[in-house]
């Protein structure tokens, strides 16, 4: 069994956060696959592992954590990447974190769902959820003008959250001709060391 085991989907952008930070870090790690779409976060034996019902779960030393903020500045502490460098780069981290969460992942995933899974088409929410989308990705690609990553010239675990749903836009019906400083931000990530898409790292839900 490898020294981290993450419960995830590779349609998960919430557990790809997890997994790139692994991936980057060269941790040995090792996807383990929840069946999500046939409702297995929904069962009592999940319901054990995170009585949450989510992916990720990461599983270490006798840990078991959720939410993948935790899980990213839980694998700082352990990986020793990625970090803050002072106590004013750690809170602007978790500003970023707190910033993904609530105004940039919560709708693009939401989003993303609708038109790609639930295959609803466009809908009052689905143009309410694009519209609150577009306006954080304004905020990020307005401060992407002035730095190559998310706290200045390296990149973070605020980047490796952000990043989480946006490698693939066309399944949230966008593309990044408005927000062009987005685009080439996901080119830098994508030549760090050991990058891999979710589709490579994480077994894909069928």
């Amino acid at each position: 069994m490898a020294e981290y085991v993450l419960h995830c989907f590779a349609q998960s952008g919430n557990a790809y956060k997890a997994a790139l930070m692994l991936q980057l870090c060269s941790a040995e790690w090792e996807p383990r696959f929840v069946d999500f779409f046939n409702g297995e976060t929904q069962t009592s034996a999940f319901r054990d592992l995170n009585d949450m019902g989510e992916v990720p779960v990461l599983e270490h030393q006798h840990k078991r954590l959720s939410q993948s903020g935790v899980i990213l500045d839980y694998l700082v502490q352990h990986l020793h990447q990625f970090g803050p460098e002072n106590e004013d780069e750690r809170l602007e981290i978790w500003r970023w974190l707190l910033f993904d969460n609530h105004k940039l992942t919560a709708n693009i995933a939401t989003l993303r769902y609708l038109l790609k899974f639930a295959q609803t088409g466009e809908t009052p929410v689905t143009d309410f959820l694009r519209k609150r989308a577009h306006s954080a990705l304004a905020i990020l690609n307005h401060h992407l003008n002035k730095h190559p990553f998310v706290i200045g010239a390296r990149p973070t675990i605020a980047d490796l959250s952000l990043c989480g749903y946006l490698f693939f836009p066309e399944e949230f019906g966008m593309t990044w001709e408005e927000h062009p400083q987005i685009a080439h931000w996901l080119q830098r990530i994508k030549a760090l060391p050991n990058w891999q898409s979710q589709y490579d790292l994480m077994p894909e839900q069928a």
